[in-house]
């Protein structure tokens, strides 16, 4: 508890209301984005961009990972990707369930 407070006081609580702030004005972004007559394509990239901006400041003020060592931060950064892309491998066993199995007769 007493460390926390020495990050607070150290750092100030300012830095910490200015990134929530930030992130606060993605997601209004994201509201006006939402309500844009634009291509689904075009949608999808800008609303994952600014969600990804979004969760990589919540992650690096808001978890501290900002302030460990940049070795943790890369292990992070790679087991997520590596995790997001093994979840992946579940995406044809959902639509196997929708559609069935290929080449059977019903």
């Amino acid at each position: 508890m007493a460390q926390t407070e020495e990050r607070v006081s150290r750092g100030g609580i300012g830095r910490y209301l200015l990134v929530y702030l930030g992130i606060l004005i993605l997601a209004g972004l994201q509201f006006v984005i939402a309500y844009q007559h634009i291509d689904g394509r075009q949608m999808f990239a800008r609303m994952f961009l600014i969600a990804m901006a979004e969760a990589g400041l919540g992650v690096m003020f808001f978890m501290h990972l900002w302030e460990e060592k940049r070795g943790l931060l890369l292990f992070v950064a790679v087991f997520t990707i590596f995790v997001i892309a093994a979840m992946q491998y579940g995406w044809p066993d959902s639509f196997r369930m929708l559609v069935g199995v290929p080449g059977a007769s019903n």
